[in-house]
């Protein structure tokens, strides 16, 4: 309560000039001290000229009353000593130092110990909470709110037939009216009856819209509607509701109708049960009438997807992950997903496990399953499961710096394995137990380094195959790994007076090395059934030698490589990999999956393909990159993939291009090029526009193509998306749209992941 003491200032002008009033931040409890401000029990009252009867004083003349939270200036105000009601009249301003809201009416009644009163023909603005969330247009431009009329009570206002906006008046760009809105500056803000209006066009209409203007914005209600169009679809509507189930769980629905193919559902239920325990589970599925095709026959397309990913911190320094990925079919995959990369990705993988790291130590408990579509076929699939599978390691360690410093390693595993695929299937559980010691040394001689390691593996499997035959018994492999690698003294030389544009000085570094390996053990590689990379170990003897070339640049003192040229080959002195290879079929080998992506065996043969990977950084914001693998024995480059990305302010450029001519039987043909080309940024004013495209040299097709165009205003956004989908049995447009409004979100069918910007 405020005490009755005041203190009068008779002068021909406001005596405190609003440069000494500073209203709080956007934070509510930090309060910068005012110059020269009342006391905390003090009213400060300054006017031209002032009249006192009983308990009324009567103020005439840039009156202006000013407590530590509040100032309250107009042409006249009537003031009750008794009650504290003061009545303003012509050209009132109110300022709140707490939150910082600054209110102008034609006239005030104000009750200024109880903190409540009424506004008529009220407007004013209130500081914007900023929102630093991803995907969020942000603005620093304060609320504006319009009325009839406004009444506060202590910390909270209600505004009556008006609108509110944080755009720039007198024609903003969109306003928000409502017959009644409720508002608790930095807590959250309640519009009841409400239209959305751009410009002059109602959007939507809500009879309640709730936004949370506090740090913890978790409170149930509807989210906004979003209408789109597809060709494969039809019209699209939707919706969804937010469920702030407690302070520790809540659960999302979105609901859209297909008008030609039906009902889709996304169930989003995220938890944090314990402190170090969290857990989001996603599903999204889709009621499928079916794909109307010419005949009027329908294919059904439907299914859903199921993702759970959770974390949590256990006794003893444990903890605990866990991924699951379900998936019904690859058609539905294929005919729902909104992402190119998803759509044309044909694994699906699930794992967990619990573990503890400690020193070099690694100790998991790992739950795995890998399945893998050969086509859209439900059955022609390869699942690959881990159930359980116990795994101990060790990082390389010294043990000794005597003589020689020694290094030792260690990975080991036991588990419960499986495969099945059509026409072959394992057991439920087949064993299998891997034991893998290593010691390395090094030598050093002038600039010589010689590095020496050798391990042994061993691997028991409970089942083997037996002349191409699934069998029972059971097979042990052991092998010994020898490999020394000798690494070359690194030749420099330095340019003193290089051209401008490698800029004041140029480095030029040659660094060479060989290696030897050999591998043997392994009595038949092709008994061994295929589980995972475990069983692509197979008897060598080969030669590697690489050369690196490196450009280095100095300008003004800041020393950048430029430049980078790696050149990499094998030599097998075993052609057929101790019989391993088999004429006429693709082979997959451990050591060629050490060099490159793609199979290169289907004979046997002294030499690998020659791998070139060229690097160049031209400009701090420009990056180069081709990797291309020559294949002596086939004479051409039989892969090749190149990268380039560029960035300068606003404008950003990238592109790739992957080409496969191999042969067919070890790698499929490809001849792609993807590239994403943009002007503009999410938080930019002004227009931005950006494409992206993936499109296919072999088949002459467009199989993805993006546009964007999205205009930013001071306090929101327009974004028109075009999408198009043409690959395996879809051939779908897309129109999406969405309406940003500043530091509040997004509107329409555009997804924030889907978007250029």
């Amino acid at each position: 309560m405020l005490a009755a003491a005041l203190s009068f200032q008779t002068t021909l002008a406001i005596g405190s000039s609003s440069q000494n009033l500073q209203p709080a931040q956007t934070q509510p409890s930090v309060r910068i001290p005012r110059i020269n401000q009342p006391s905390p029990d003090e009213i400060l009252v300054r006017s031209v000229t002032q009249e006192r009867e009983g308990a009324w004083y009567y103020m005439r003349g840039a009156v202006s009353l000013e407590t530590t939270e509040f100032l309250i200036r107009a042409d006249e105000v009537d003031y009750n000593e008794q009650t504290g009601y003061a009545e303003a009249r012509g050209r009132v301003k109110f300022q709140s130092f707490e939150r910082g809201e600054e209110i102008e009416a034609d006239r005030v009644e104000y009750f200024l110990e109880e903190q409540r009163g009424r506004f008529y023909n009220v407007r004013g603005t209130a500081p914007a909470k900023v929102s630093d969330r991803p995907g969020i247009l942000q603005s620093d431009s304060p609320f504006v709110f319009e009325g009839k009329w406004a009444e506060r009570l202590g910390e909270r206002y209600i505004l009556h037939q008006g609108f509110i906006t944080d755009c720039r008046v007198p024609r903003p760009w969109w306003r928000l009216r409502g017959s009644r809105f409720d508002i608790i500056p930095g807590d959250r803000a309640i519009a009841y009856n409400s239209r959305f209006v751009v410009r002059k066009i109602p959007i939507f209409y809500t009879p309640a819209f709730y936004k949370a203007l506090n740090e913890e914005a978790r409170k149930s209600g509807f989210l906004t509607p979003n209408v789109g169009n597809s060709s494969r679809r039809g019209k699209m509507f939707g919706v969804g509701y937010y469920w702030a189930m407690n302070r520790s769980y809540d659960l999302t629905y979105r609901g859209q109708w297909f008008t030609q193919r039906g009902l889709a559902h996304n169930f989003d239920f995220r938890g944090k049960p314990a402190r170090g325990t969290d857990f989001d589970a996603i599903l999204y599925g889709v009621n499928d009438r079916g794909l109307l095709l010419e005949s009027g026959d329908r294919i059904k397309q439907g299914g859903f997807l199921l993702t759970v990913r959770g974390k949590t911190e256990l006794p003893f320094g444990f903890t605990g992950r866990v991924e699951v990925n379900y998936l019904s079919s690859f058609v539905f995959r294929q005919a729902f997903t909104e992402s190119f990369n998803e759509a044309v990705f044909s694994e699906v993988q699930s794992r967990g496990f619990i573990g503890k790291h400690w020193s070099s130590y690694a100790l998991n408990l790992v739950f795995e399953r890998v399945e893998n579509y050969q086509s859209t076929e439900d059955r022609d699939r390869v699942v690959v499961r881990r159930l359980p599978s116990l795994e101990f390691s060790s990082r390389d360690r010294q043990v000794t710096r005597k003589t020689l410093p020694v290094w030792v390693s260690l990975e080991s595993s036991a588990a419960l394995v499986r495969r099945n695929q059509p026409l072959f299937q394992t057991r439920q559980f087949v064993e299998r137990l891997d034991f893998a010691p290593r010691v390395m040394t090094a030598f050093r001689w002038k600039q010589f380094t010689l590095l020496p390691s050798f391990s042994v593996r061993e691997t028991q499997y409970g089942s083997s195959l037996q002349n191409g035959k699934l069998s029972g018994d059971g097979v042990l492999r052991s092998t010994r790994d020898f490999s020394a690698e000798l690494l070359f003294p690194s030749l420099g030389r330095v340019f003193e007076k290089p051209p401008k544009w490698f800029g004041d000085k140029f480095k030029h570094v040659i660094e060479p090395r060989a290696g030897f390996r050999y591998i043997g053990g392994v009595r038949d590689f092709n008994e061994i059934i295929r589980f995972d990379e475990t069983e692509l170990l197979a008897n060598t003897r080969e030669i590697d030698y690489s050369i690196t070339n490196r450009f280095y640049t100095k300008r003004a003192g800041r020393v950048t490589e430029f430049l980078s040229w790696q050149v990499w080959q094998k030599r097998f002195l075993d052609p057929d990999l101790g019989g391993a290879v088999r004429s006429g079929q693709r082979n997959v080998f451990a050591t060629q999956a050490e060099m490159t992506a793609y199979a290169f065996f289907d004979q046997p043969r002294h030499s690998s393909p020659v791998i070139s990977s060229l690097r160049t950084y031209p400009t701090p914001t420009t990056n180069v990159e081709w990797r291309s693998d020559y294949d002596p024995l086939r004479k051409r480059i039989t892969n090749s993939t190149f990268l380039f990305s560029y960035r300068k302010d606003s404008l950003f450029l990238t592109g790739g291009h992957n080409h496969v001519r191999a042969n067919p039987t070890v790698s499929p043909s490809a001849n792609q090029f993807i590239g994403l080309i943009g002007l503009g940024r999410s938080d930019r004013k002004g227009w931005s526009t950006g494409f992206q495209g993936v499109y296919d040299f072999r088949l002459s097709i467009l199989q993805f193509a993006t546009t964007q165009v999205t205009y930013n205003t001071d306090c929101c956004g327009f974004s028109l998306q075009y999408r198009r989908f043409s690959f395996g049995t879809r051939n779908e447009n897309q129109f999406r749209v969405a309406f940003a409004v500043a530091n509040i979100g997004s509107f329409g069918t555009l997804r924030r992941q889907e978007r250029v910007f």
